[in-house]
């Protein structure tokens, strides 16, 4: 699992670690929302951090938890850059700063084939894919490809542009930048799985759900493999009793046939 850590958003307490067992969520006695084995409360809910990943489990009886706006009635994986709301209170999961790389310390690979897209997760362009095969505007422009009608979010926003296996993130005119992985940033590098917020609703995977193609003589030697050499077959060694069995009773005819055929 990747550095992990959760953000309680209003709080000036610092960021909880998410490393491997389960974090706590609880209602504490003074109404605020604690996180740990310290925090003592009811139990609102648990994260469980192990090698499949992170997961969320709602206690019994609860209600109004919300994961990126949709609500969770009793388990939901979450991912880097999730928005967590419980009891009026908004976690969000922050992914380690290395998810997001700064353009100036990346280098790209021009000549990669790799077919990338964004997958809406949450917001209006939820379950929507926006192929990048081409450069694509995010703003409240008309001409925007991805248009996001909120006034925090400025008419050239930000633009997304494929680079071999990565997908550069560059800052045009934003008043507060973008999230990434729950992260905020002016410009970055993404790759596969990175989550990617504008504004407050609009939320992004990026992914390449296609493989390059092979290579067309790897391509070629897969479809025509070379023929096993062809090998005479062998008997049995089961039919042998029975070859014998029949070689005998015909002796023993033949052996009757002479001798009631000579009387």
């Amino acid at each position: 699992m990747e550095n992990l850590r959760l953000h309680l958003n209003g709080r000036d307490s610092g960021d909880w670690p998410l490393h491997d067992g389960v974090h706590r969520i609880v209602r504490e006695a003074n109404g605020t929302v604690g996180v740990g084995d310290d925090a003592r409360g009811a139990l609102l809910a648990q994260l469980c951090v192990d090698k499949r990943g992170l997961w969320l489990q709602v206690a019994n009886g609860v209600r109004g938890i919300h994961v990126n706006g949709r609500s969770v009635r009793r388990v939901a994986m979450l991912r880097a850059g999730d928005a967590l709301y419980l009891d009026g209170v908004e976690l969000l999961v922050q992914g380690q700063a290395g998810n997001a790389v700064p353009l100036l310390e990346v280098g790209v690979d021009t000549t990669a084939d790799t077919r990338m897209l964004l997958r809406g997760v949450g917001g209006p362009y939820h379950g929507r894919s926006i192929p990048l095969d081409r450069p694509r505007l995010v703003g409240r422009g008309r001409e925007a490809d991805v248009q996001v009608d909120e006034a925090s979010v400025s008419e050239r926003h930000a633009r997304l542009e494929r680079h071999g296996d990565r997908v550069l993130l560059r800052d045009l005119d934003s008043a507060e930048g973008s999230l990434v992985n729950g992260r905020r940033v002016r410009s970055a590098a993404l790759s596969p799985g990175d989550q990617v917020v504008f504004g407050t609703q609009h939320r992004f995977v990026v992914e390449a759900p296609f493989a390059p193609s092979p290579p067309p003589e790897t391509a070629a030697a897969a479809a025509s493999p070379t023929p096993a050499p062809v090998r005479a077959p062998k008997a049995s060694a089961k039919r042998w009793p029975w070859l014998l069995l029949a070689a005998l009773l015909l002796a023993a005819a033949l052996s009757a046939l002479l001798l009631f055929g000579a009387g």
